[in-house]
């Protein structure tokens, strides 16, 4: 019994396929007892039968298989004849690999209760699965009869004379089905594919007719017959239809694409793509299929008369007529942003989010505009309604902060920060967190409140020790401060090590080494970060002063200081130096 436990830990399946638990074993049983003519149990076999059954299914519920299996195979005893057991035994063996064994249970559990439609489609479906084609043929005639109204048998028997390429008895068992749902569009079709199988046209367009006549004021199938005609060559019959059902039905969307299709097929370009311009303006065509034929053009414009001057056009007129979808501006977008159109997308994006307000990805793309623009204020609005209608999506916090910061709005940033903090989990990314508490630090830092600024670039270096702007930041702000600077100088040179031609970093580094009194190696990094941009800021001009002045070379201080003072360098002590023409020691921003 070991190996039947260890095989049988994937049957979770068979809590699913349970036929027999559709009604109370004690129902269930009494029906078999009525429908077998083999042994009838006495009263205390009955009981001792339920017992042990039910138990059985409850293990088998709890996954203890070699049990269950057990219990089932001790019902057998009692009742050899039980198809609800039969059944159960089946699956385990079928499950086990041991297919002829489960296939007689099951062909026992079929025979023994002829009744039970669910045996009879199983052992079906199991004769389908072992490749026994005649049999399961044989079992679905069978089960036509038994269970009459029923369709499943005949839809089965059509595919399997199908796949013997018995086309006659095909043919039959279709039309069989036919008599007890009506003629339908699924039967139709398959009778057509049959007779061009059978190469007999004839027929095969007669079914076709044969569907039109019966429903005539359905306009569907008579564009369906156009279609057929089309695909087999008959173009001149497809478009005398096609030019009938839109003279019924002017707005038949699937005529239009038809006769799009028609007029493509004989190669008549302007045409086509006139007709697919009156589809996508057709207020009764699904936004669905708006959405496919646009994406064709775009797919295709290089090669189509499509430029993107009439694929706007085309896209502007319809987001006017239909005010309400949403696919189509999102298209529309995605088409723009590949044009690099970024200015034109502002007004969808908008578009789209009066629509839909919780459009993440449309109010980002958005953001990402405005944020590029350094349009901050337009940013803070954008971002205050995304976080109204998702509230825990922290990335809008985060640039409503950023936007904050920039428009010296350093409350309503911080605001923004620790409210974000507030929405993080256990899912959150660690280096977004880092980041919120970074942002915290500067913002510390602007108000003065330098206790706090230190403790929130603690934080987020807790969060990620690598998080770069912290350890800058933190770095330089400890040496404008003249404090642990071998703090200081460890946490920068980190960053330098990792950005060795960021400027920013460099300059930090530089003035700590001048802090620390490592003049020659200060002028060393210094102009370093001179060459990797540094020389468009006033501040690291100035330290450049600085470091060459206590380098001993006073002419280049002078240089240097004067053209910090040029670029509106706002240092307290900036002035002084050019003056007297020495350093002198001071806090710089």
């Amino acid at each position: 019994m070991n190996k039947i436990k260890g095989l049988l830990l994937v049957t979770a399946m068979l809590a699913g396929v349970f036929i027999s638990c559709t009604s109370s074993r004690k129902t269930l049983r009494s029906q078999e007892a009525a429908l077998s003519p083999y042994r009838q149990l006495t009263p205390v076999q009955q009981r001792k039968y339920d017992y042990f059954f039910l138990e059985a299914t409850r293990m088998k519920a709890q996954d203890k298989y070699d049990v269950s299996f057990d219990l089932y195979r001790h019902c057998l005893e009692i009742d050899p004849h039980a198809p609800s057991v039969l059944y159960e035994i089946s699956q385990y063996y079928q499950h086990l690999g041991q297919k002829e064994l489960g296939l007689g249970y099951l062909k026992q559990a079929a025979a023994y209760a002829p009744d039970n439609y669910w045996y009879s489609q199983a052992l079906a479906a199991l004769y389908q699965q072992q490749d026994k084609t005649e049999e399961a043929i044989a079992l679905m005639e069978s089960m036509t009869t038994r269970f009459p109204e029923k369709q499943e048998p005949l839809f089965v028997l059509s595919d399997l004379y199908a796949r013997q390429q018995d086309f006659e008895k095909t043919i039959s068992t279709l039309n069989r089905l036919e008599d007890k749902t009506g003629k339908s569009e699924q039967i139709s079709m398959e009778k057509f594919r049959i007779y061009l199988q059978m190469k007999d046209d004839k027929k095969a367009f007669q079914e076709i007719d044969n569907l039109v006549k019966e429903y005539p004021l359905d306009m569907h199938y008579l564009t369906i017959r156009g279609d057929i005609y089309l695909q087999n060559g008959k173009q001149e019959e497809a478009y005398d239809i096609y030019k009938k059902v839109l003279e019924r039905e002017p707005g038949n969307p699937l005529a239009q694409i038809s006769m799009a299709t028609y007029y493509d097929a004989i190669g008549e370009k302007e045409l086509y793509y006139r007709q697919l311009d009156t589809i996508l303006l057709n207020k009764e065509a699904s936004a669905d299929l708006k959405l496919n034929l646009m994406r064709q053009f775009i797919v295709g414009d290089a090669q189509s008369r499509k430029d993107s001057t009439e694929i706007i056009s085309l896209f502007d007129r319809m987001i006017e007529q239909d005010t309400e979808n949403i696919d189509i501006p999102v298209l529309y977008v995605q088409y723009l942003l590949s044009k690099k159109m970024e200015d034109r997308t502002i007004p969808v994006l908008e578009h789209i989010l009066q629509l839909d307000p919780a459009n993440t990805a449309a109010r980002m793309t958005l953001l990402g505009t405005a944020i590029r623009k350094k349009d901050y204020e337009r940013a803070i609005r954008i971002c205050k309604p995304g976080i109204e209608v998702s509230p825990d999506k922290v990335e809008f916090y985060f640039y409503l902060g950023i936007a904050c910061y920039q428009e010296k709005r350093y409350d309503e940033a911080l605001s923004a920060y620790e409210e974000a903090l507030k929405h993080v989990t256990g899912q959150t990314d660690k280096t977004i967190i880092s980041d919120f508490y970074s942002m915290i630090g500067d913002i510390q830092h602007t108000r003065k409140q330098m206790k706090e600024a230190y403790s929130a670039y603690d934080s987020a270096l807790v969060y990620n020790p690598s998080n770069m702007g912290a350890l800058n930041n933190y770095a330089y702000y400890l040496s404008i401060e003249r404090r642990d600077l071998d703090r200081a100088e460890e946490m920068s040179y980190k960053t330098v090590k990792a950005e060795p031609g960021n400027s920013t970093y460099l300059d930090t580094y530089a003035w700590i080494l001048f802090e620390k009194g490592d003049f020659v190696q200060a002028r060393l990094f210094i102009d370093d970060a001179l060459k990797n941009g540094g020389d468009e800021s006033d501040v690291i001009i100035e330290h450049a002063g600085d470091i060459y002045y206590m380098n001993g070379d006073v002419d280049g201080a002078m240089a240097f200081w004067s053209k910090a003072m040029e670029m509106g360098g706002e240092s307290k002590t900036l002035e002084q130096k050019i003056k007297k023409g020495k350093y002198i020691p001071g806090k710089h921003d």
